[in-house]
């Protein structure tokens, strides 16, 4: 089966059909079995990877070491420390959602729409809310309330909400940038080392370089021209690919490494394309859609559909009536804090999305394992 190219295509296609079926909801007990196999071998290799390393080790834990002790240390030096933990812990938060945005093991979580769109959103009905974005700190970015001090009607500026919510969306685009680089190693490895990848994304990569000239399909097409784009015009090319949503762009990181791009040419213009330009495309768009105006258009608008329309404008008036009475109150402060059948959704399917990205993560490492099953038996059928 080996010599013959056809055979050897058939049974890598019905293998990757018997590893699709490795999920929950069909073999329950061989995909937990999988996964936590799969999490042992990669600990294991993790910690060799470590061990390897033990040097860069060692200068970690010593600098970690240096900082924990000017963490407990009493001093004047305190309030520079407790405004570093705070700023490095909300910019590690955001990374880490951007990261799992983008990379997800095989998956991907939206955290735009479940975290920092909404963040953006709330920060934007507040600032027109209050005319002003200096809210108190704390309760935010926890919670939103209006600064005690009245500001003049109408002097809140489009660029002062997103001087606002900059850090936090620079940080996540920033994450999802991280988020590219594992397809664009998987590539280089596999071109630096000759070896066959076995990874499927690069296979379909090479199938398609094969194929060049007589693609047809739209997919096919498209990306055939984000490869040649990102081949011909090198750094810029990767920027335009990465300034725009681009659901093509995991191809461009596989070109990238397969035709050896230099890291720094890589990673830097993706950084800069997702955590700048794009970020700022984004951020711009969800301001202007949730400014004030506009939110009241939409409300009326949906008001104006025949039958349903005052129905379905009742809670939408009632969620900003709350989310208004909430900016202009402390929690302390008694006022009660009506449930919203909006909020309530919104909750349940945030709820959803994360336990649908945990399952993903099972299958995918559980079929990650079963690949590993499937190899052996290949190198013990060549070793015959």
């Amino acid at each position: 089966s080996f010599a013959d190219p056809s055979l050897l295509s058939e049974r890598k296609r019905r293998d990757r059909e018997g590893r699709s079926n490795v999920v929950l909801w069909r073999q329950p007990l061989v995909t937990l079995q999988y996964f936590f196999l799969e999490t042992l071998i990669n600990l294991k290799e993790w910690t060799i990877k470590l061990w390897h390393r033990r040097s860069i080790l060692v200068c970690f834990l010593l600098m970690l070491a240096v900082l924990t002790a000017t963490y407990y240390i009493e001093g004047t030096h305190q309030q520079y420390v407790r405004y570093m933990e705070k700023k490095f812990f909300w910019c590690a938060y955001w990374v880490g959602l951007g990261i799992l945005s983008s990379v997800g093991l095989g998956t991907g979580l939206h955290t735009f729409l479940l975290y920092l769109g909404p963040h953006i959103a709330s920060v934007t009905l507040a600032a027109y809310e209050c005319n002003s974005v200096n809210f108190p700190e704390p309760p935010y970015p926890d919670e939103i309330i209006c600064p005690d001090g009245e500001t003049a009607e109408g002097s809140i500026s489009l660029w002062a909400i997103i001087s606002k919510v900059r850090l936090e969306a620079c940080m996540w685009g920033a994450g999802t940038a991280i988020g590219e680089l594992p397809p664009y190693f998987m590539a280089r490895a596999a071109r630096l080392s000759g070896a066959e990848p076995d990874d499927e994304e690069y296979q379909e990569f090479e199938e398609m370089l094969e194929n060049a000239e007589t693609a047809q399909d739209f997919a096919s097409r498209a990306k055939l021209a984000v490869q040649n784009l990102v081949q011909k015009v090198g750094f810029f090319g990767i920027l335009a690919c990465a300034s725009i949503p681009n659901p093509l762009f995991d191809l461009a990181g596989i070109t990238c490494g397969h035709f050896l791009v230099p890291f720094w040419t890589f990673f830097g213009a993706t950084l800069i394309g997702k955590a700048v330009i794009k970020m700022h495309i984004q951020k711009l768009f969800v301001i202007i859609t949730f400014s004030k105006h506009i939110v009241e258009q939409m409300v009326s608008l949906i008001g104006a559909i025949p039958s349903i329309g005052p129905s379905l404008q009742k809670p939408f008036q009632e969620y900003l009536e709350a989310q208004r009475i909430k900016l202009h109150h402390r929690s302390e402060s008694g006022v009660p804090q009506g449930e919203n059948w909006l909020s309530w959704l919104f909750e349940k399917l945030v709820i959803v999305m994360v336990f649908y990205f945990i399952l993903s993560i099972i299958n995918s490492m559980a079929q990650s394992y079963a690949k590993r099953l499937q190899q052996k038996t290949y190198s013990e059928e060549k070793n015959k």
